[in-house]
């Protein structure tokens, strides 16, 4: 059955191996714990996850493995797999694994690790059970007013809770994790002001100073990576605003040289620093093609999901007649700046389902990212390269 439940975590996507199903075989062989499930929990979790980003898969495993399982003994009844458990066993794991259980006696050795777990522990068992014959009914011993207390009650399960999921690196993120993904686009210098005080040098010109102290001074380390950064606002894109929020906030913070603009649905001939006065206040997209240098990192951020002739011709703009297509003036990104990618807020799964998204997706030679911490941190590290 642990085989099983091993195979249950590999299709939740949970990155366990055969050593960490070893460690827990070991772990209950020397009774850690033994006839709970909560404590089963916990135990299994430590052993089978080695990163915080994964509890939320191995909660959605376990649930979905042991749901109505109140205590460990079905646990312990079966656990030694038929012929097709053993096969489907031996096909999930990589070569390597299969060598690695090879090594340790093969699959027959494994077993038999099984069968000692659980006789072991029926034993134990046993012999529990005689001990609390005589005290079953003495206070502080398992009754009413004892430490055991409440054990029985039906509370909701600890992995039903799901306390980890933002931790998960696939979900939608806050302004804390944007940032950690942000930050893998940095490139520092020492530059401007001598502000911030050079211990070495200091430590190295009081040494040839015969001991009287030397300051030295030096410019603060400032990442120097310039963003320009362009938002789609209005209409579908009002279902993503708070994350969107979160990721304009984080790039103010991270990002020294930070030049933002919007624009709506697509990008045409100009672009808006104000939402309120977008209509009045206009700024020729030319101009920002001409103003930033091509080292500037260009982000799109969009759900790229219109029509697709908004995309394809001209006139084509829902709010007012463009004289070129949208795809020209995105091809003018694309030849003018070295690197370039498009944030899309909506899930990667879906994209494929919209024509508008494919198109936008090609336009940007494939650079498109969902805007979750994976994708935010693979966009990160191509503008970075």
């Amino acid at each position: 059955m642990l085989i099983n439940f091993f195979l249950t975590l590999r299709r939740y996507q949970v990155p366990a191996t055969i050593r960490e199903l070893m460690d827990l075989i070991n772990a209950l062989g020397q009774r850690v714990v033994y006839s709970n499930v909560d404590d089963f929990y916990l135990l299994s979790r430590t052993c089978m996850v080695k990163d915080e980003k994964n509890y939320d898969k191995f909660d959605r495993a376990f649930s979905a493995y042991f749901k109505g399982l109140e205590d460990l003994h079905g646990l312990l009844e079966s656990l030694i797999p038929d012929e097709w458990l053993r096969r489907e066993f031996e096909r999930a794991l990589t070569p390597e694994e299969l060598e690695q259980i090879k090594s340790l006696g093969g699959l027959e050795k494994l077993i038999e690790a099984f069968r000692e777990a659980r006789e072991k522990a029926e034993a134990e068992q046993g012999e529990g059970e005689e001990g609390q014959q005589g005290s079953a009914d003495r206070p502080g011993q398992g009754g009413p007013g004892g430490p055991g207390r409440g054990r029985k009650k039906k509370a909701k399960k600890v992995w039903d809770q799901r306390q980890y999921r933002n931790l998960d690196d696939s979900v939608e993120i806050g302004t804390r994790n944007i940032k950690m993904a942000l930050r893998r686009l940095r490139k520092f210098a020492r530059t401007g002001e001598e502000e911030e005080l050079d211990m070495d040098d200091t430590v190295r010109s009081t040494a040839d100073n015969g001991g009287m102290l030397d300051i030295r001074l030096r410019p603060l380390r400032r990442n120097t990576v310039k963003v320009l950064l362009l938002l789609d606002i209005g209409g579908s894109m009002d279902a993503h605003v708070k994350v969107c929020e979160e990721l304009f906030s984080a790039t103010r913070t991270e990002f020294k040289h930070l030049e933002s603009y919007y624009f709506h649905n697509f990008i045409y001939e100009s672009v808006w620093k104000d939402n309120r006065r977008r209509m009045n206040e206009r700024i020729p997209t030319w101009e920002l093609l001409h103003k930033y240098a091509r080292d500037y990192k260009v982000v799109f951020v969009g759900d790229a999901t219109m029509a697709p002739y908004e995309i394809t011709h001209a006139g084509g703009s829902v709010e007012h007649w463009n004289e070129e297509p949208g795809a020209v003036w995105i091809s003018r990104f694309t030849a003018g700046y070295d690197k370039l990618v498009w944030i899309n807020p909506t899930p990667q799964e879906t994209w494929e389902y919209s024509t508008s998204v494919a198109m936008t997706r090609e336009l940007v030679d494939g650079q498109m990212y969902p805007l979750t911490v994976a994708g935010l941190e693979g966009g990160m590290g191509f503008l970075s390269k």
